[in-house]
């Protein structure tokens, strides 16, 4: 699975490349703090896999990273997706490391 750090991610924000963000937490989660991507709840993301693109790369974001890679796994395996990265760390590792007035849950 590929893999992209906070500080990666950062630069791509600050150099304003064409890539998707997605996120995969609950709304609830979402509205304790979020670095600004797409949410498509985990439960969600099977129903929704038009809004995801092929075309560019996506990154995909949880808390932790461990809810990103299962759903990065099941894209990759049940519809081919190869352009998608894992937020190492999720976006606890954003909050220790990017932005520290983040809430942390």
């Amino acid at each position: 699975m590929q893999e992209i750090t906070v500080q990666q991610l950062k630069s791509m924000m600050d150099a304003k490349e064409d890539f998707q963000l997605i996120d995969v937490r609950e709304e609830y989660e979402n509205d304790i703090c979020t670095i600004g991507g797409e949410l498509i709840p985990m439960g969600e993301v099977a129903d929704n896999v038009e809004k995801i693109s092929k075309d560019k790369k996506v990154v995909v974001h949880c808390r932790s990273g461990k809810r990103s890679a299962s759903i990065i796994q099941m894209l990759d395996q049940a519809h081919g997706y190869k352009n998608l990265y894992n937020l190492k760390g999720g976006i606890l590792a954003w909050a220790d490391e990017i932005d520290t007035s983040l809430s942390k849950y």
